[in-house]
């Protein structure tokens, strides 16, 4: 097996050119790399060998004269001996023939003839007897040697044996016919001419006899030299009146008339023969092959460019506005796509997992890849280790209460819970997502995840469903079924989770019990009163009614999901809040989900690492270990991580291998999307949107839950003309980095439960940036919509003052035509614009030139009275016409009504 490079170097072809006869042999070839096996290089060896024949066969060449002899009866013995003779005048049909044949080797030379008599028979018209022949014009095939005249003998045979061949160019002729056989009627005149005219001319051999192949009696002609083994070897002859060397002979006796061949057309042949066979040259070869390498390389590049501008790289998470900048699509598109296809209710700030990003990412047309280093790297070493059911013990369900605000969950609970966590809430709603362990009468545990109600919420109660086992859907009987009440149905619906409905406020006398449940049947929530299986109670908050109904049930489908876990494993849970505390750094609320967590235990959380320094309850008290199921607050970690990361236990030297790496990749994923630069079609947009203001904004607060909420907030009061841009949200206080950030950025400075230092409120004192401190979140959305507003340009609205009738028409000689008009309603005032009216089209609009009542020039004329108009630059009024006197007045504008973003 060769490949077809190795076969094109062999036969001196383009690559390309024999890739194309392989095909056209039925060979499967693709690419130069391609294998060929010997069978096809025999089958190639012969085509070429052919189609070189033809060529040389049917090729043009210039008229040939054939001469016909005749010689002296030969000796019986020759005759009998020799009965076809094989007129080889040029060159073998092949050299391999010539050898291969024992016929032609071993054949005893024969006798001299005695003499010989040539009788010239001109065929075809002779050019002039001066003519020269060029040397490259002197190489012929052997079929057309043959009919051509033998060479005129050497006069020094030994001399031209010894003599190399010259390389010289071969001639394509036509094949010559079969020439005639002469009468023997030579003179014996011209025999002696033609013995005279050479005289010492050596005598002749005659040519060696093939027995095994008849022919045609012909003259026997001096032996040609052979040709090369080898493939298209050239053969050097005596062209007529020349020397075996090229040196032009003394004209001989005869003084024929020698034709001339046409230099053009041997040069033609010859390159066509050249471009046939592909043979160019060597430098030219070479640099074929290196413009085929770059193209191909070119094309694999594109190739990588495509394939990798369609790949999203991501590592663990993705927030809808970064993968919106990855993949270089709208985030509303994005956040329709999730509701549409995935049934996600997702925000701008919301981060999505990975199966999210690789679902969304596939409806847009991408490829998304998990970054190496994270999936992996989240479980500890013994994650594949097959559950022990002896290992296994019961752990207390995690239950999530959701509802609408203002729907009493937060009192719902302080109920169970015996304490008041609603008189710590700012505003008395829920702004922190809160995690209670709750021990019962019986002895048996629950988990509780109090998520808010407020419509800023969505990622909290997103994250809420996703890491509980039981959902509490708190309706209150005196409402109805709320916006954030269908959203609580679709969390819980995508994360399939279990729901109890808590029908609250049953002791208000507007209380409806019948209305919700009937609410809650039209979006699909069947309760057990109904038929269906959603276990439901009514209950009271405030007197406590129904509690223990409510806390059974949960229980009841606590033992129905049979939840268990393994508590001696390397701990594993979910951060459900973050904040960094001035006193004691970053702290998370973790929910344990697997294991034990103790203090002092090394792990990895997100981008940062750490160490358990001290392990809190809801209460604030000091524990130091937490089982599956239980939550706590975590001190120790390195840095603020964001809600929902992971936090596995893993060995000291692993958690810097994988925290070092995690943060690797986070900065080359910050270095590409910085790399993307700005896009033409940004530029675009910001052309299409026009001059429209823009309103930066830095949040900082206590929790990121909480920046997230306020930040997903503030960005959907962006409309066409005005938007909200957060160039920066973190959690902490405020420092002098961020008033650095804003006053470049010429930005506000929001603050959620967070304080400036000393050193920033200095620095914002001195570069004069504004900062806006809020505990409630209704406080901060609402004044972000007033300073919106106030960057709206107002609305330009046009106020009917008056209309009059033109009943009679005067014309004054310098003041032109005077309309005298009767005032139909309002007041005419003389410096406000006006609309002439015909026929209820307008004719044209101008001002008042002069506005007159009993000749004197008044300000004003009100309805039900005559005046005189004159109006300016115009005089083509008409009895009938109406003028209608107006004024534009500006209207501050809302963001209600201006187009949404």
């Amino acid at each position: 097996m060769k490949r077809v490079f190795e076969v094109a170097e062999e036969l001196r072809l383009d690559t390309s050119h024999l890739i194309q006869l392989l095909r056209e042999m039925d060979v499967p070839v693709r690419s130069h790399m391609s294998s060929v096996d010997s069978a096809s290089v025999a089958r190639l060896h012969a085509r070429l060998e052919r189609e070189r024949r033809g060529e040389a066969v049917t090729g043009t060449a210039a008229p040939v004269r054939r001469r016909r002899r005749r010689r002296r009866a030969a000796p019986a013995s020759l005759a009998t001996a020799t009965p076809d003779v094989e007129a080889e005048e040029g060159i073998a049909p092949s050299a391999e023939a010539a050898e291969d044949d024992p016929a032609v080797a071993e054949v005893p030379e024969v006798a001299p003839v005695e003499a010989e008599i040539e009788a010239e028979i001109e065929v075809e018209s002779e050019p002039e007897a001066g003519a020269e022949v060029p040397r490259a014009e002197a190489e012929f095939e052997p079929e057309a040697e043959a009919a051509q005249e033998p060479a005129e003998a050497p006069e020094d045979p030994a001399r031209e044996a010894d003599e190399p061949a010259e390389p010289e160019a071969s001639v394509e002729v036509a094949e010559p016919t079969e020439p005639d056989v002469a009468e023997p009627e030579a003179e014996p005149a011209e025999a002696e001419a033609d013995a005279s005219s050479a005289p010492t001319r050596p005598a002749r051999r005659p040519k060696p006899v093939r027995r095994d192949m008849p022919s045609p009696a012909s003259s026997p002609a001096p032996s040609g030299p052979r040709a090369s083994a080898g493939p298209g070897g050239k053969v050097r002859i005596s062209a007529e009146g020349y020397t075996v060397d090229g040196r032009k002979k003394s004209r001989g006796g005869d003084g024929k008339k020698r034709r001339r061949v046409d230099r053009n057309a041997v040069q033609q042949n010859f390159r066509k023969t050249l471009a046939a066979m592909g043979q160019s040259s060597p430098r030219k070869r070479r640099r074929e092959t290196q413009q085929q390498q770059r193209e191909a390389e070119r094309e694999q590049r594109e190739l990588e460019q495509r394939t990798e501008k369609a790949t999203v790289r991501v590592n663990e998470f993705l927030t809808v506005s970064e993968l919106a900048d990855l993949i270089e699509v709208p985030p509303q598109a994005i956040i329709t796509s999730a509701f549409k296809n995935l049934g996600l209710m997702v925000t701008i700030n919301q981060r999505l997992d990975f199966g999210q990003i690789e679902l969304i990412c596939e409806e847009a047309g991408f490829t998304a890849i998990r970054e190496e280093g994270f999936e992996a790297d989240l479980s500890s070493d013994d994650e594949d280790l097959p559950e022990d059911d002896s290992e296994l013990v019961p752990r207390p369900p995690i239950v999530t209460v959701m509802g609408h605000v203002d729907h009493g969950k937060t009192s719902l609970l302080d109920r169970i819970r015996s304490t008041n966590v609603i008189a710590g809430e700012a505003g008395g709603i829920t702004q922190h997502i809160g995690a209670y362990h709750v021990l019962l009468s019986e002895g048996r545990t629950i988990t509780f995840l109090d998520t808010p109600g407020h419509e800023a919420f969505t990622a909290m109660r997103a994250r809420g469903a996703e890491v509980t086992d039981i959902v509490i859907l708190v309706v209150a009987a005196d409402d109805s079924v709320m916006p954030q009440t269908i959203e609580a149905i679709s969390h819980a619906r995508n994360a399939s989770v279990p729901m109890v409905v808590a029908v609250n406020k049953v002791d208000l006398p507007s209380a409806d019990v019948d209305r919700v449940k009937r609410e809650l049947l039209a979006r699909e929530v069947v309760l057990e009163d109904f038929g269906g299986e959603i276990l439901g109670a009514d209950v009271s908050a405030k007197t406590g009614e129904g509690l223990d109904d409510l806390l059974e049930k949960v229980l009841l489908q606590a033992e129905i999901l049979e939840l268990k876990a393994n508590p001696e494993r390397e701990a594993r849970g979910t951060v459900v809040e973050a904040q960094l505390d001035r006193g004691m750094g970053p702290v998370a609320t973790v929910l344990v989900e697997r294991g034990t967590l103790e203090v002092g235990a090394d792990f990895v959380c997100g981008l940062h690492g750490g160490r358990v320094r001290a392990l809190l309850d809801e209460r604030g008290r000091k524990v130091t270990s937490a089982g599956p199921g239980i939550p706590v607050r975590v001190l120790g970690i390195e840095g603020v991580p964001q809600a929902g990361d992971s936090l596995v236990v893993l060995s000291a030297a692993r958690v810097r291998e994988i925290v070092s790496r995690r943060q690797q990749l986070e900065r080359e994923k910050d270095i590409r999307r910085r790399a993307t630069g700005t896009r033409l079609e940004d530029v675009f947009a910001a052309v299409k949107a026009g001059e429209g203001a823009r309103l930066n904004v830095v949040i900082k607060g206590d929790t990121d839950g909480s920046v997230q909420a306020l930040s997903d907030s503030l960005e959907r009061l962006s409309t066409d003309e005005v938007s909200v841009e957060v160039i920066h949200r973190a959690v902490g206080g405020i420092n002098e980095s961020d008033i650095l950030l804003a006053s470049t950025s010429e930005a506000i400075i929001v603050g959620f439960h967070v304080r400036p230092d000393a050193g920033a409120a200095a620095a914002a004192e001195r570069e004069s940036i504004e900062i806006r401190i809020y505990n409630v979140i209704y406080e901060a959305v609402e004044e972000i919509r007033l300073a919106l507003e106030g960057l709206l340009a107002p609305e330009q609205r046009e106020i009917t003052v008056g209309m009059a009738e033109i009943r009679e028409l005067f014309r004054v000689p310098k003041a032109g035509t005077i309309a005298g008009c009767y005032v139909q309603t309002g007041t005419m005032r003389r410096n406000l614009p006006i609309r002439l009216l015909r026929d209820q089209i307008q004719i044209y609009q101008g001002r008042i030139d002069s506005l007159r009542r009993f000749k004197e020039d008044v300000r004003q004329v009100r309805d039900g009275y005559e005046c005189g108009i004159s109006i300016e630059n115009y005089n083509d009024i008409k009895v009938g016409d109406v003028i209608e006197c107006y004024e534009v007045v500006e209207v501050a504008r809302t963001l209600s009504g201006a187009p949404a973003g």
